[in-house]
């Protein structure tokens, strides 16, 4: 393939294309400081704050993205996640990248070579090794908290299991640096009450507070305890991203009891009693979640693991995961309509994984605000697969339609790496620009004062509001 000569292709206007779209990106959104309230980061690798030292390792050892681009430009497995070097893996990147134009992988690599080590080449072959020296050596002079202060990323809320001590968030905490760490409360490992490691799980979870679960009010037990401890240590947020429908049945206490000691003994549960298990788990943690002033997060509609062959070869999370078409409507409305009317509904972000069903989440979310707390039910940022260009704008608009964005929380990484932050700024410019073309077609009143506060507000000031950390 011939090189892609292109100088400063990464440019002070990229994806504006009008001068009030420049002007409300340059102006108001900018500058603005980054809270970033879902990602995968590790809080490890943050309190420990130890430079990155290789690209390969900050880019590519947990890049679902990047591998699912490098399997369809057939790059051989062991370039990918087996043990190829750090070298040639990165060489081997270099070699899809000219390949993914028009995949968001394109900007995205750009974008951050651009921002982190101030590269404007194109990644290729015939730049891969001196990009690969310059931006090692530079990494091995940066710490994960230098990188965060440059993007100026104030608050990082991670994903953590019920059972972590979240020691290293302690850490971090006593260290009073610029960027805020906090945890998310995630239980998904107690919903799957079907599968084998239900029991070990089980068993963790009552190491971890000291006493026996061998009934439904000592799980609900375990987890106040846990939830006490999470919001001792600042924790604001909680998460569920289980694949497949979500469950919403009827059920009794009592039955929930009876199923989960039929689990613990070891006796084949039916389809039901799974669904009634969940939909107990689900309901009780979304009312703790209310209790404590908690923001509750929906990630909905994935199908993982779809390739048998490579989760044998390489485990859970290989990149072989995709966008489900589960059922969502009814059961999302019968959940929300029995916490609302029971004045127990939390402060709720919904994310869809298929793009069919946008308005039916944006629609979801408007029937259970409340006058009490503006932009409450927030249906969130474009997610996963839906996270480029076209996602994004389509997102903005559905949301646009449907309900209100100057009241939208904003963009999220949900990425586990340090050197993700610029997909902040590739949302404010899509934003900006969108806006900006409203204006230029006489759709918007062309007021730049009033609509670079709404801008300030999506990027920040609506996040900061909704969330309430304690800084």
């Amino acid at each position: 393939m011939p090189d892609i000569h292109s100088k400063n292709f990464i440019h002070d206007d990229f994806l504006l294309e009008s001068d009030v779209a420049k002007t409300l990106y340059h102006e108001y959104a900018k500058n603005m400081p980054i809270i970033d309230y879902h990602n995968h980061l590790s809080p490890q690798q943050i309190a420990e704050n130890k430079p990155l030292n290789n690209i390969t390792d900050a880019w590519l050892k947990e890049d679902h993205y990047k591998w699912r681009g490098m399997r369809a430009n057939g790059i051989e497995e062991d370039y990918i996640t087996g043990k190829a070097s750090l070298e040639h893996k990165f060489l081997k990147w270099a070699e899809t990248v000219p390949y993914t134009l028009r995949n968001p992988l394109f900007h995205w690599t750009h974008l951050e070579l651009k921002r982190y080590f101030n590269i404007d080449d194109i990644l290729q072959p015939s730049t891969a090794k001196s990009i690969y020296k310059k931006v090692n050596t530079i990494l091995k002079t940066k710490t994960p908290t230098d990188l965060l202060e440059l993007m100026k990323v104030e608050v990082v809320c991670t994903t953590d299991d019920p059972t972590d001590d979240l020691k290293y968030h302690k850490q971090i905490k006593q260290r009073n640096g610029y960027t805020k760490v906090y945890p998310t409360f995630r239980p998904d490992n107690l919903f799957f009450i079907e599968q084998d490691h239900f029991q070990t799980y089980l068993k963790k979870l009552a190491t971890t507070v000291n006493f026996n679960i061998d009934s439904i009010e000592s799980l609900l037990k375990a987890i106040d305890n846990r939830i006490d401890y999470f919001h001792k240590h600042g924790c604001r947020l909680s998460d569920f991203g289980i694949s497949g429908p979500i469950s919403m049945e009827d059920y009794t206490l009592k039955e929930v009891d009876t199923i989960l000691k039929k689990q613990i003994n070891g006796t084949l549960l039916t389809p039901l009693e799974i669904k009634k298990y969940r939909s107990c788990l689900l309901e009780y943690l979304s009312k703790s979640y209310h209790k404590k002033g908690w923001v509750q997060q929906f990630h909905l509609g994935v199908i993982r693991n779809n390739n048998k062959r490579l989760k044998e070869q390489f485990g859970a999370d290989a990149g072989c995961d995709s966008i489900g078409d589960y059922p969502i409507a009814e059961t999302l409305s019968k959940l929300f309509d029995k916490l609302d009317y029971d004045n127990a509904l939390a402060k709720t972000i919904t994310y869809n994984l298929n793009p069919s069903q946008n308005e039916v989440f944006a629609t979801m979310m408007g029937n259970f605000n409340s006058s009490q707390t503006p932009g409450k039910m927030q249906w969130g940022s474009a997610w996963w697969f839906l996270d480029q260009k076209n996602g994004m704008e389509k997102q903005i608009n559905t949301l646009s339609n449907l309900g209100l964005l100057s009241r939208f929380v904003g963009m999220l990484t949900d990425s586990r790496s340090l050197l993700s932050f610029p997909r902040h700024e590739y949302f404010r410019r899509i934003l900006c620009n969108l806006l900006g073309e409203d204006i230029k077609k006489g759709l918007l009143p062309n007021d730049i004062n009033f609509i670079g506060k709404m801008v300030q507000d999506i990027c920040y000031n609506n996040a900061t509001n909704y969330f309430k950390f304690q800084c």
